[in-house]
Protein backbone atom coordinates (compact mmCIF):
# COMPACT_ATOMS: atom_id res chain seq x y z
CA UNK A 1 0.00 0.00 0.00
CA UNK A 2 1.41 3.37 -0.99
CA UNK A 3 0.92 5.57 2.05
CA UNK A 4 1.97 9.03 3.17
CA UNK A 5 2.00 9.84 6.89
CA UNK A 6 1.31 13.41 7.95
CA UNK A 7 0.73 15.39 11.11
CA UNK A 8 -2.40 17.54 10.91
CA UNK A 9 -3.32 20.19 13.47
CA UNK A 10 -6.68 20.59 15.21
CA UNK A 11 -6.65 23.47 17.70
CA UNK A 12 -2.86 22.97 17.98
CA UNK A 13 -3.37 19.28 18.84
CA UNK A 14 -1.35 16.96 16.61
CA UNK A 15 -3.28 14.20 14.84
CA UNK A 16 -1.49 11.51 12.86
CA UNK A 17 -3.05 11.05 9.45
CA UNK A 18 -2.23 8.60 6.65
CA UNK A 19 -3.12 9.05 2.99
CA UNK A 20 -3.54 5.77 1.07
CA UNK A 21 -2.75 6.35 -2.60
CA UNK A 22 -4.30 3.11 -3.74
CA UNK A 23 -7.60 3.54 -1.90
CA UNK A 24 -7.49 7.33 -2.31
CA UNK A 25 -8.68 7.94 1.22
CA UNK A 26 -7.43 9.17 4.57
CA UNK A 27 -6.94 7.05 7.68
CA UNK A 28 -6.86 8.84 11.03
CA UNK A 29 -5.20 7.74 14.27
CA UNK A 30 -8.12 6.74 16.50
CA UNK A 31 -6.20 7.44 19.73
CA UNK A 32 -5.34 10.98 18.58
CA UNK A 33 -8.95 11.76 17.70
CA UNK A 34 -10.18 10.30 21.00
CA UNK A 35 -7.61 12.37 22.93
CA UNK A 36 -8.97 15.55 21.33
CA UNK A 37 -12.60 14.64 21.97
CA UNK A 38 -12.00 13.69 25.61
CA UNK A 39 -9.44 16.47 26.17
CA UNK A 40 -7.26 13.84 27.77
CA UNK A 41 -3.58 13.04 27.48
CA UNK A 42 -4.49 9.38 27.96
CA UNK A 43 -6.71 8.84 24.94
CA UNK A 44 -5.29 5.34 24.58
CA UNK A 45 -6.98 4.12 27.80
CA UNK A 46 -10.30 5.75 26.89
CA UNK A 47 -10.20 4.13 23.45
CA UNK A 48 -9.39 0.71 24.97
CA UNK A 49 -12.48 0.88 27.19
CA UNK A 50 -14.70 2.25 24.40
CA UNK A 51 -13.37 -0.36 21.97
CA UNK A 52 -14.31 -3.21 24.32
CA UNK A 53 -17.79 -1.76 24.81
CA UNK A 54 -18.36 -1.40 21.07
CA UNK A 55 -17.22 -4.99 20.50
CA UNK A 56 -19.69 -6.29 23.10
CA UNK A 57 -22.46 -4.27 21.44
CA UNK A 58 -21.60 -5.84 18.10
CA UNK A 59 -20.70 -2.44 16.64
CA UNK A 60 -18.93 -2.84 13.28
CA UNK A 61 -16.84 0.31 13.83
CA UNK A 62 -14.10 -1.61 15.65
CA UNK A 63 -14.16 -4.41 13.07
CA UNK A 64 -13.56 -1.88 10.31
CA UNK A 65 -10.55 -0.35 12.08
CA UNK A 66 -7.17 -1.13 10.55
CA UNK A 67 -3.72 -1.03 12.10
CA UNK A 68 -0.83 0.86 10.53
CA UNK A 69 2.67 1.63 11.75
CA UNK A 70 2.78 5.27 12.84
CA UNK A 71 5.46 7.24 14.74
CA UNK A 72 4.83 6.79 18.47
CA UNK A 73 5.76 9.08 21.37
CA UNK A 74 9.13 7.33 21.71
CA UNK A 75 9.96 7.99 18.06
CA UNK A 76 9.54 4.35 17.02
CA UNK A 77 7.08 3.10 14.42
CA UNK A 78 4.33 1.17 16.20
CA UNK A 79 1.09 -0.46 15.07
CA UNK A 80 -1.76 1.94 15.79
CA UNK A 81 -5.52 1.67 15.31
CA UNK A 82 -6.65 3.82 12.39
CA UNK A 83 -10.02 4.35 10.73
CA UNK A 84 -11.16 6.00 7.53
CA UNK A 85 -13.39 9.07 7.55
CA UNK A 86 -16.61 7.05 7.85
CA UNK A 87 -15.24 4.99 10.73
CA UNK A 88 -13.88 8.00 12.59
CA UNK A 89 -17.23 9.80 12.31
CA UNK A 90 -18.93 6.79 13.92
CA UNK A 91 -16.40 6.87 16.75
CA UNK A 92 -16.99 10.60 17.20
CA UNK A 93 -20.71 9.91 17.57
CA UNK A 94 -19.94 7.38 20.31
CA UNK A 95 -18.16 9.94 22.50
CA UNK A 96 -20.07 12.76 24.24
CA UNK A 97 -17.92 15.83 23.65
CA UNK A 98 -18.32 19.55 23.07
CA UNK A 99 -15.68 19.18 20.35
CA UNK A 100 -17.70 16.64 18.36
CA UNK A 101 -19.10 19.14 15.83
CA UNK A 102 -15.85 21.14 15.40
CA UNK A 103 -13.88 17.98 14.74
CA UNK A 104 -16.49 16.74 12.25
CA UNK A 105 -16.03 19.99 10.34
CA UNK A 106 -12.25 19.61 10.59
CA UNK A 107 -12.38 16.07 9.23
CA UNK A 108 -14.45 17.21 6.26
CA UNK A 109 -12.01 20.06 5.63
CA UNK A 110 -8.99 17.74 5.71
CA UNK A 111 -10.59 15.46 3.12
CA UNK A 112 -11.59 18.35 0.90
CA UNK A 113 -8.17 20.00 1.20
CA UNK A 114 -6.44 16.80 0.06
CA UNK A 115 -8.43 16.73 -3.16
CA UNK A 116 -7.53 20.37 -3.81
CA UNK A 117 -3.85 19.64 -3.11
CA UNK A 118 -3.84 16.77 -5.61
CA UNK A 119 -5.08 19.22 -8.25
CA UNK A 120 -2.86 22.09 -7.08
CA UNK A 121 0.21 20.91 -5.04
CA UNK A 122 1.00 24.52 -4.10
CA UNK A 123 -1.93 24.42 -1.68
CA UNK A 124 -0.11 21.83 0.46
CA UNK A 125 2.80 24.24 0.85
CA UNK A 126 0.40 27.04 1.77
CA UNK A 127 -1.16 24.82 4.41
CA UNK A 128 2.26 23.95 5.84
CA UNK A 129 3.10 27.66 6.11
CA UNK A 130 -0.16 28.33 7.95
CA UNK A 131 0.48 25.44 10.36
CA UNK A 132 4.03 26.61 11.16
CA UNK A 133 2.74 30.13 11.80
CA UNK A 134 0.22 28.74 14.27
CA UNK A 135 3.06 27.02 16.10
CA UNK A 136 4.98 30.29 16.43
CA UNK A 137 7.82 29.88 13.92
CA UNK A 138 9.29 33.04 12.37
CA UNK A 139 8.66 33.97 8.73
CA UNK A 140 12.39 33.60 7.99
CA UNK A 141 12.50 30.08 9.43
CA UNK A 142 9.31 29.09 7.60
CA UNK A 143 10.75 30.30 4.27
CA UNK A 144 13.78 28.06 4.78
CA UNK A 145 11.58 25.15 5.87
CA UNK A 146 9.50 25.43 2.70
CA UNK A 147 12.70 25.33 0.62
CA UNK A 148 13.78 22.22 2.50
CA UNK A 149 10.43 20.53 1.82
CA UNK A 150 10.75 21.32 -1.88
CA UNK A 151 14.32 19.97 -1.98
CA UNK A 152 13.25 16.82 -0.14
CA UNK A 153 10.39 16.18 -2.57
CA UNK A 154 12.74 16.56 -5.54
CA UNK A 155 15.19 14.13 -3.96
CA UNK A 156 12.59 11.46 -3.18
CA UNK A 157 11.19 11.79 -6.70
CA UNK A 158 14.70 11.26 -8.06
CA UNK A 159 15.16 8.20 -5.84
CA UNK A 160 11.87 6.78 -7.10
CA UNK A 161 13.02 7.40 -10.68
CA UNK A 162 16.17 5.42 -9.87
CA UNK A 163 14.03 2.47 -8.80
CA UNK A 164 14.36 2.85 -5.04
CA UNK A 165 11.43 2.26 -2.73
CA UNK A 166 10.18 4.27 0.23
CA UNK A 167 10.95 2.99 3.69
CA UNK A 168 14.27 1.43 4.61
CA UNK A 169 16.13 2.48 1.44
CA UNK A 170 15.04 6.12 1.72
CA UNK A 171 15.83 6.16 5.45
CA UNK A 172 19.26 4.59 4.91
CA UNK A 173 20.27 7.11 2.23
CA UNK A 174 18.90 10.00 4.31
CA UNK A 175 21.10 8.86 7.19
CA UNK A 176 24.14 8.80 4.91
CA UNK A 177 23.47 12.34 3.69
CA UNK A 178 22.88 13.66 7.21
CA UNK A 179 25.98 11.88 8.57
CA UNK A 180 28.12 13.23 5.72
CA UNK A 181 27.33 16.91 6.30
CA UNK A 182 26.67 17.03 10.04
CA UNK A 183 28.75 14.17 11.39
CA UNK A 184 25.64 12.58 12.91
CA UNK A 185 23.04 10.10 11.75
CA UNK A 186 19.42 11.20 12.02
CA UNK A 187 19.00 9.23 15.24
CA UNK A 188 22.21 10.67 16.73
CA UNK A 189 21.16 14.18 15.69
CA UNK A 190 17.77 13.80 17.38
CA UNK A 191 19.39 12.47 20.54
CA UNK A 192 21.83 15.41 20.51
CA UNK A 193 18.87 17.81 20.46
CA UNK A 194 16.96 15.86 23.08
CA UNK A 195 14.17 14.89 20.68
CA UNK A 196 11.99 11.78 20.75
CA UNK A 197 8.91 11.83 18.52
CA UNK A 198 9.51 15.35 17.16
CA UNK A 199 10.53 15.95 13.56
CA UNK A 200 14.28 16.70 13.32
CA UNK A 201 13.94 19.30 10.55
CA UNK A 202 11.25 21.14 12.49
CA UNK A 203 13.84 21.57 15.24
CA UNK A 204 16.78 22.70 13.12
CA UNK A 205 18.05 26.27 13.15
CA UNK A 206 17.93 28.34 9.96
CA UNK A 207 21.58 27.48 9.22
CA UNK A 208 21.11 23.78 9.89
CA UNK A 209 18.09 23.74 7.59
CA UNK A 210 20.03 25.55 4.86
CA UNK A 211 22.90 23.06 5.03
CA UNK A 212 20.55 20.08 5.03
CA UNK A 213 18.75 21.54 2.02
CA UNK A 214 22.07 22.06 0.22
CA UNK A 215 23.03 18.44 0.93
CA UNK A 216 19.79 17.02 -0.45
CA UNK A 217 19.65 19.38 -3.44
CA UNK A 218 23.27 18.48 -4.29
CA UNK A 219 22.46 14.77 -4.06
CA UNK A 220 19.53 15.27 -6.43
CA UNK A 221 21.62 17.11 -9.02
CA UNK A 222 24.45 14.55 -8.92
CA UNK A 223 21.94 11.73 -9.27
CA UNK A 224 20.24 13.34 -12.28
CA UNK A 225 23.55 13.54 -14.10
CA UNK A 226 24.86 10.07 -13.21
CA UNK A 227 21.56 8.23 -13.54
CA UNK A 228 22.37 5.53 -10.94
CA UNK A 229 21.07 1.99 -11.47
CA UNK A 230 22.08 0.30 -8.24
CA UNK A 231 21.85 0.94 -4.50
CA UNK A 232 25.65 1.00 -4.33
CA UNK A 233 25.72 3.88 -6.83
CA UNK A 234 23.03 5.75 -4.89
CA UNK A 235 25.02 5.31 -1.68
CA UNK A 236 28.09 6.91 -3.26
CA UNK A 237 26.00 9.81 -4.61
CA UNK A 238 24.35 10.36 -1.21
CA UNK A 239 27.77 10.65 0.45
CA UNK A 240 29.01 13.08 -2.20
CA UNK A 241 25.90 15.24 -1.90
CA UNK A 242 26.35 15.39 1.86
CA UNK A 243 30.04 16.24 1.45
CA UNK A 244 29.11 19.35 -0.56
CA UNK A 245 27.20 20.70 2.44
CA UNK A 246 29.96 19.53 4.81
CA UNK A 247 32.48 21.70 2.95
CA UNK A 248 30.14 24.70 3.30
CA UNK A 249 29.61 23.97 7.00
CA UNK A 250 33.34 23.71 7.74
CA UNK A 251 34.08 26.94 5.87
CA UNK A 252 31.36 28.78 7.79
CA UNK A 253 32.51 27.38 11.14
CA UNK A 254 36.09 28.44 10.40
CA UNK A 255 34.86 31.95 9.63
CA UNK A 256 32.63 32.39 12.70
CA UNK A 257 34.79 30.33 15.06
CA UNK A 258 32.09 27.99 16.38
CA UNK A 259 30.00 24.98 15.41
CA UNK A 260 26.68 25.54 13.66
CA UNK A 261 25.42 22.12 14.77
CA UNK A 262 23.40 23.11 17.81
CA UNK A 263 21.61 21.18 20.53
CA UNK A 264 18.87 23.84 20.51
CA UNK A 265 15.42 22.67 19.45
CA UNK A 266 12.33 24.59 18.34
CA UNK A 267 11.03 25.17 21.87
CA UNK A 268 14.33 26.91 22.71
CA UNK A 269 13.99 29.64 20.11
CA UNK A 270 10.46 30.01 18.70
CA UNK A 271 8.29 32.66 20.26
CA UNK A 272 5.24 31.33 22.11
CA UNK A 273 1.95 32.16 20.37
CA UNK A 274 0.72 34.20 23.37
CA UNK A 275 3.88 36.35 23.43
CA UNK A 276 3.67 36.95 19.68
CA UNK A 277 0.05 38.06 19.91
CA UNK A 278 0.72 40.29 22.89
CA UNK A 279 3.63 42.03 21.20
CA UNK A 280 1.60 42.65 18.07
CA UNK A 281 -1.10 44.36 20.15
CA UNK A 282 1.32 46.76 21.85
Amino acid sequence: MGIETQIQLFDNAKIRVVWDDEKEKYFFSVVDIVSVLTESADGRTYWKVLKNRLVKEGNETVTNCNQLKLPASDGKMRLTDVADLEGILRIVQSIPSKKAEPIKQWLAQVGSERMHQMIDPERSIQQAVADYKKLGYSDKWIANRVKSIDARNELTNEWKRSGLTEGKEFAFLTDLITKAWSGKTTKEYKRFKGLTKENLRDNMSTIELALNTLAEASTTEISKRRNPKTMRQNIQIAKEGGDVAKAARLQLETTIGESVITSAKASDYIRPIEDTTANELE
